[in-house]
């Protein structure tokens, strides 16, 4: 294997844990928005009903982020398969557990059924 593969595969490596990191991110931060968007409406003086939307919004948003994420988790397997089969010596590729997959799956289908 020459350096440049190795440089490129550790690169790999690196931006691919960074994005999944920003997807979960980007989920605590909807888990966040909601929790907040909740509470200001418990106030007495807003109406229950208020803000009924963006919640809706917010809720799609947060599958999209799921999806963005069940995604991520493919990009990644891919790539680890794709190190495993040109770098078997190397300490490059990482493992996706399958139950995992199966488990992202399974979820991304329940985001899609309520969507």
């Amino acid at each position: 294997m020459t350096d440049r593969i190795r440089t490129d595969a550790l690169k790999l490596k690196k931006l691919i844990r960074e994005a999944e990191a920003l997807a979960d991110e980007s989920m605590i931060a909807c888990a966040r928005l909601r929790q907040a968007m909740l509470a200001a409406r418990q106030n007495p003086a807003v109406e229950v009903t208020t803000g009924q939307r963006a919640l809706m919004r917010l809720a799609q948003a947060e599958g999209q982020a799921l999806a963005l994420s069940t995604n991520l988790l493919r990009v990644h397997d891919e790539l680890s398969k794709v190190a495993r089969e040109t770098m078997a010596d190397d300490d490059i590729p990482t493992e996706v557990l399958p139950e995992a997959l199966e488990l992202s799956a399974e979820g991304e289908a329940a985001v899609l059924a309520d969507a």
